[in-house]
């Protein structure tokens, strides 16, 4: 299973962006699937995190302005983030936890490449 994001980029303080990711594969199964995020110099932090049925959590930092969603057909992911800041540069990755068709019975957690978003003036 493969996920690929997108979306990051540079933009300004109070500016908006919306990250996807897709994954692809021999999928037999997704359950949760959220977004990590990791800023130089700092640990890997979870951002936000959707269930199957979208059920969803997020980060004290970013509640009321980022918002995750899922597309489960699509086997998709999404982070649409409002109102900006520079705290919030960082390398975002996705991440997924499912099961492939080759091994059923064995869950694992695939992640993304990560995505790049810059917030500055």
């Amino acid at each position: 299973v493969q996920l690929q994001a997108s979306g990051g980029g540079l933009v300004q303080p109070g500016g908006s962006l919306r990250l996807s990711c897709a994954a692809s594969g021999r999928i037999f199964s997704i359950n949760d699937m959220g977004w990590n995020r990791q800023a130089p110099g700092k640990q890997r932090e979870l951002v936000a995190s959707i269930t199957s049925d979208g059920s969803t959590n997020y980060a004290d930092a970013v509640k009321g302005r980022f918002t995750i969603s899922r597309d489960n057909a699509k086997n998709t992911v999404y982070l649409q983030m409002h109102n900006l800041e520079p705290e919030d540069t960082a390398v975002y990755y996705c991440y997924a936890d499912g099961r492939e068709i080759t091994n059923v019975n064995i869950p694992r957690q695939y992640r993304g490449q990560g995505t790049l978003v810059t917030v500055s003036s």
